[in-house]
C-alpha cells in the first residue's frame, strides 16, 4: 500500500512505523510542516496503561521512550497554605520534542519516508496514496477541506490557560491553587525530564480581564505568572517556547468532536487521527494518549483483516466503530474534569476545607472511584475516611477503623440518619383509591430491614384528580390514614430506618393508565380532567389540560396543606415537595410548560410563584423539627427548557423558604427530551447545587453499588443518595453493599442475623476463585 501521514505529531508518526515495521512493503510517508526540532508545548504526559500498550505493539519504540520519560506516582495539592499529598497513581512524562524524536528515528530506522519543512495544502497532493492519514492537528486544513463530510463540532470553552515551562524538577504532578484579588488562579505542573517541569496555568475569562492579562504581552504574562506562583516556584523561572508569537500566549481550549472520520476523495481513502478527530482536555492529560491508541487500533484492524488495499473500507469503518467507544468515554471523563477546573473557585475553592479539596480533584474525572483510590494509596484514603468520619461526629475505634463515608450518620434539624442512602420514591401503581395495601407493607418493609437509612413510597398524591394513574397512592382524606399508620409504624417499629412522604400531583401528566398497560397512555375511560400551568398536552394523543386559574390554584393548594397535616400526624419523619419530572409544579417551572402571560408565566420569579406558595403554605403546617425536600428536574433535556443553571436560581428560592435539601433529578418534562445517559449522570446536578447554592442535597441517578455512593458522599457532590433500580433487585442493597465492600459495621436485622456470616464468606470465596482464575497459568 501507498501511505501517507499528513502531520509528524504522535498519531501520524507513530502509525507509520506500526505499518512500516509489519510490512517493510509499504510505501509510508510522513509529511511535517515544521523543522525536525520544533516543537510546541512542553512535556506530554500519558498513563502507565498507555506505555503497556506500547510496549505490546512495538517494544523497541516503547523501549527508547522510557528510557527518556520521567515516571512518578505522587500527586500534590498546594492551596490554601497546606500541602497534601498522595501516591500510586503512575503517570509518564517525556519531553514532546524528545517523544517526536524518538519516533522520527524509529520511523527513520523502519525505512519511512521523513518530509519535513513542507505545507499540505490539500490531500489532491498525494493522488498516488492509497490511504491518506490526516493527523494534522486541531486545525486541520484536510478536514476543513471535507467539513461537509467530516462536520466537526468545535465547542470553545470559557477558561484561559498558558502553556509554560520552568526549570525547576518538580517530584509529584503538582496543582497549585492560589486566590487573588479578583478570583483563583490554578497551576497544572508535572516534570518531563531531568532538569524541567511543564507549568500550565489556567483561569476564568473574567478572572484573566480583571487582571488585565489580556493587555499584557507574552514576558508580561510570565512576570505576572512568576509573582503569582513564587512559593511553588522557588526561585526558579518560567519559560515560553512561543516566543515567535505576537500579543497574548493565552489560549481557549477547543472540544472537537466529528461525525464522520473517513472518506473516499474518489483516488484515496482519507481518515482523521488524533486531534483532528477529537480533542480531550489537558485536565486528564489524554490528548497523546488518544493519538498513540488512534494509531494502535488502525493497525489492530489492519492485522485482522489484511493489508491490503481493498480492505481498507471495512479497516476504516471497524476503526472508527471501535475508537468511538473509547474516545467518547475519555472525551467524557476529559469534560467532567475540565468542567471542574473552569468552576472550582466558584464552586469548590471557598466551600471545601483543603481535605475534601483534595479528594474532589483526584475523582474530578468520575473515573476514580472511591476503592480506585484505596487500591492507590490506602494509607492516605483511610486518613480521609477518618477525617470525614470525625467531621460527621464518629471517633475511630480503637484500631482507627471508622465506617466509610456512605456508613456515615447526616442530621437535619430533628432528624438523623444512620446512614446516607436512600429509597427513592419509585412507583408502583399498585393502590386501591390511593390505600396502600400489603404489597406497599411488604415491599417498603422489605425495603426498610434491608440497611437504608430512610425510606421513601412513591409519589403521594393530594386528590383524586392528582394521580398519575388509578393505582397511584393518596394521601387525600382521613380514612386512608388507617392503612398508612400500618406501614410507617412497621418501619418505626421493627426497623432502625426512618420514613418520609413525598406529596405531589400529576397535572398533565395524569389520567393515564399503569405502566405496564401502556406507561404515559391516556385511559380509555374512567379519567379524569387535567390540569396544567398551560394548556399543553403531554403526548399529541393526550388530553389537553386546562389551564390552571386562581381559584384552581387555591384548592390544589388547600389539598396540599391537608395532605400534609396528615402526613405529620401520621408519624412520617421528612416530607418531600415534588416540583419535577413535568408534574403539576414542575409544569409551572419550566419554560417549555409554562407559557402564561400572567404573574404566574415568564422569568423565573413568576414561573416559580406557584411552588413556592405550595411550599411556603407546606412548610407552615409540617413541623418545625421536621425537615422538608424538594424535587426538582435540574435539566429538561431539550433545547429551551430549564438547564442546570436555571434548577439553581430555583433550588436558591426554596431555600431562602426554607428548604433543607434539594433532590436533584432530571427529564421528563417533556416527551421530546434528549437526555445524555451514563454512570452518575445526574450527580452533577447536585454537585452544583450542593456547592454553589451551599445547601444539602439528594443525588440520584445511575447510583447503584457502594463504590458510587462513597464517592459522592466522599467528595462532597451531595449529602444523601437516593437509590432506585438497585432497591427494586435487592430490597437488602445497603446490607450486601456493606458486606461487599468488607464494612463489619452495618446492623443486621436479628432475625436475619445467621444469614450474615454465610453471605460474607460466599463472597470472600467468590473473590478467591476470582482471583485464583486471573492468575497466569
Amino acid at each position: 500500500m501507498r501511505i501517507v501521514c499528513i502531520g509528524g505529531g504522535p498519531a501520524g508518526l507513530y502509525f507509520a512505523l506500526l505499518m512500516k515495521s509489519r510490512h517493510p512493503e509499504h510505501r509510508v510517508t510522513v509529511v511535517e510542516r515544521n523543522r525536525p526540532y520544533d516543537t510546541f508545548g512542553w512535556g506530554v504526559v500519558f498513563s502507565d496503561a498507555t506505555m503497556q500498550s506500547m510496549r505490546q505493539w512495538d517494544p523497541k519504540t516503547a523501549e527508547a521512550i522510557e528510557v527518556a520519560f520521567n515516571h512518578w506516582d505522587d500527586i500534590e495539592l498546594v492551596f490554601k497554605g497546606r500541602k497534601i499529598r498522595t501516591s500510586g497513581h503512575g503517570f509518564v512524562g517525556i519531553g514532546r520534542k524528545k517523544m517526536l524524536n524518538i519516533l522520527q528515528d524509529r520511523c527513520k530506522e523502519l525505512g519511512v519516508e521523513l518530509v519535513f519543512e513542507h505545507e499540505v495544502e490539500s490531500d489532491a497532493e498525494f493522488s498516488d496514496a492509497d490511504l491518506i492519514i490526516a493527523a494534522d492537528g486541531v486545525n486541520s486544513r484536510i478536514r476543513a477541506r471535507y467539513a461537509d463530510v467530516f462536520k466537526p463540532d468545535m465547542l470553545m470553552r470559557p477558561n484561559r490557560f498558558v502553556w509554560l515551562g520552568t526549570d525547576k524538577p518538580f517530584d509529584a504532578f503538582t496543582f497549585d491553587f492560589r486566590k487573588t484579588e479578583h478570583g483563583w488562579f490554578q497551576a497544572h505542573v508535572y516534570r518531563f525530564d531531568a532538569n524541567t517541569s511543564t507549568f500550565i496555568v489556567e483561569t476564568t475569562e473574567d478572572v484573566f480581564k480583571a487582571h488585565g492579562l489580556d493587555e499584557m504581552d507574552q514576558d508580561q504574562s510570565i512576570a505576572f505568572c512568576e509573582k503569582l506562583f513564587a512559593e511553588t516556584l522557588d526561585g526558579h523561572s518560567l519559560m515560553s517556547n512561543s516566543r515567535h508569537l505576537r500579543g497574548s500566549a493565552w489560549l481557549n481550549f477547543g472540544r472537537l468532536i466529528c461525525d464522520k472520520w473517513s472518506h473516499f476523495n474518489g483516488r484515496s481513502h482519507v481518515v482523521l487521527m488524533g486531534d483532528s478527530a477529537h480533542t480531550a482536555h489537558f485536565a486528564i492529560g489524554s490528548g497523546t494518549k488518544l493519538a498513540i491508541d488512534d494509531a494502535i487500533e488502525l493497525t489492530r484492524q489492519f492485522d485482522i483483516a489484511g493489508h491490503e488495499a481493498k480492505t481498507i473500507p471495512a479497516v476504516l469503518s471497524a476503526y472508527e466503530e471501535v475508537r468511538r467507544v473509547d474516545v467518547a468515554r475519555i472525551q467524557n471523563a476529559a469534560r467532567n474534569a475540565m468542567e471542574w477546573f473552569e468552576v472550582v473557585g466558584t464552586r469548590y475553592a471557598d466551600t471545601l476545607e483543603p481535605e475534601q479539596f483534595m479528594y474532589s480533584m483526584l475523582t474530578r474525572s468520575q473515573r476514580i472511584s472511591h476503592e480506585n483510590l484505596r487500591l492507590r494509596d490506602k494509607a492516605w484514603l483511610e486518613g480521609y475516611e477518618r477525617w470525614f468520619a470525625e467531621r460527621a461526629g464518629i471517633h475511630p475505634a480503637a484500631n482507627g477503623a471508622v465506617p466509610p463515608p456512605m456508613f456515615t450518620p447526616f442530621k437535619l434539624r430533628g432528624l438523623t440518619l444512620a446512614n446516607r442512602i436512600m429509597v427513592s420514591p419509585m412507583a408502583m401503581y399498585s393502590a386501591v383509591d390511593g390505600l396502600p395495601g400489603d404489597f406497599h407493607l411488604v415491599h417498603l418493609g422489605a425495603r426498610a430491614m434491608g440497611g437504608a437509612a430512610l425510606i421513601f413510597p412513591e409519589m403521594t398524591c393530594v386528590s383524586p384528580d392528582a394521580r398519575i394513574t388509578p393505582g397511584c397512592l393518596g394521601l387525600w382524606s382521613d380514612e386512608q390514614m388507617p392503612a398508612w399508620k400500618r406501614v410507617v409504624d412497621f418501619v418505626h417499629n421493627q426497623t432502625p430506618a426512618r420514613i418520609g412522604i413525598q406529596l405531589g400531583h400529576a397535572g398533565r401528566k395524569g389520567a393515564t393508565r399503569l405502566a405496564w398497560e401502556g406507561i404515559d397512555q391516556p385511559l380509555d375511560e374512567g379519567g379524569w380532567p387535567l390540569i396544567s400551568a398551560s394548556a399543553i398536552p403531554y403526548l399529541k394523543n393526550s388530553q389537553v389540560p386546562r389551564a390552571m386559574t386562581r381559584a384552581d390554584m387555591d384548592r390544589v393548594l388547600e389539598d396540599f396543606v391537608a395532605a400534609t397535616r396528615r402526613a405529620a400526624e401520621l408519624g412520617f419523619d421528612m416530607l418531600e415537595l415534588h416540583a419535577a419530572h413535568g408534574y403539576l409544579l414542575s409544569s409551572f417551572l419550566s419554560p417549555l410548560t409554562n407559557v402564561r402571560g400572567d404573574d404566574y408565566g415568564g422569568d423565573h420569579a413568576a414561573r416559580a410563584r406557584f411552588p413556592l406558595e405550595v411550599f411556603r403554605a407546606v412548610r407552615s403546617v409540617w413541623p418545625e423539627d421536621r425537615p422538608m425536600s424538594v424535587r426538582l428536574s435540574a435539566n429538561d433535556w431539550f433545547e429551551g427548557g430549564n438547564t442546570p443553571e436555571d434548577a439553581a436560581i430555583f433550588a436558591r428560592m426554596f431555600k431562602e423558604a426554607g428548604a433543607d435539601l434539594i433532590d436533584c433529578s432530571s427529564g421528563q418534562v417533556v416527551k421530546e427530551e434528549k437526555p445524555v445517559y451514563g454512570r452518575l449522570f445526574q450527580t452533577p446536578f447536585s454537585d452544583k447545587i450542593r456547592n454553589e447554592i451551599r445547601m444539602p442535597t439528594i443525588a440520584v441517578g445511575a447510583i447503584s453499588e457502594a463504590d458510587h455512593a462513597n464517592s459522592i458522599i466522599a467528595a462532597g457532590r451531595a449529602d444523601l443518595c437516593a437509590v432506585a433500580r438497585p432497591h427494586l433487585a435487592d430490597p437488602s442493597f445497603v446490607l450486601h453493599e456493606a458486606a461487599r465492600i468488607g464494612f463489619a459495621g452495618q446492623a443486621w436485622p436479628k432475625q436475619y442475623y445467621s444469614a450474615r456470616a454465610q453471605y460474607e464468606n460466599n463472597l470472600a470465596r467468590a473473590a478467591a476463585a476470582a482471583a485464583e482464575a486471573g492468575k497466569p497459568r
